[in-house]
């Protein structure tokens, strides 16, 4: 399926459907094929993703897209570095909240438990947000953010 066909298949699911689970998961996948043609690649990178696109075998089918739309995600992230919009920052925060518990657990423990804890998850969200933002910016200043 070339790409321009999958943009006119997400585009009619789109109109068709009135769930918004549905009509979410349509439009990612519009914004991503969308950002693709914008991007200069190779005639091999194309064929490559036409490829994958083929592979997940997109129907209409909410759960099959939603599935293939995480397995597309993972794919461009894996074969050509391209990261989702906001992707950092979303890690960023649930490494830094996981990090930021033990931190309040441990280091914070001079307050009451629950108080540490609510320090830590803070300091550690806020410091995921600054650094995951930072590599938000640096993946779109190098064009590999779709």
């Amino acid at each position: 399926m070339t790409l321009q066909k999958a943009l006119d298949h997400f585009k009619n699911l789109e109109s068709k459907t009135t769930k918004k689970s549905e009509i979410t998961i349509n439009r990612k996948f519009i914004q991503i094929l969308t950002s693709l043609e914008n991007i200069d690649l190779l005639d091999s990178e194309i064929q490559s993703i036409e490829q994958q696109l083929d592979v997940l075998h997109l129907n209409t089918t909410t759960t099959k897209n939603k599935k293939a739309l995480k397995q597309f995600q993972k794919y461009l992230k894996d074969t050509f570095s391209l990261t989702p919009k906001g992707y950092y920052t979303n890690l960023g925060i649930g490494l830094g909240s996981s990090f930021g518990i033990v931190f309040g657990i441990v280091v914070l423990s001079n307050f009451e438990r629950t108080l540490g804890i609510s320090f830590g998850i803070a300091l550690g969200m806020l410091i995921g947000l600054v650094i995951g933002r930072n590599l938000d910016s640096q993946a779109k200043d190098a064009g590999k953010m779709i």
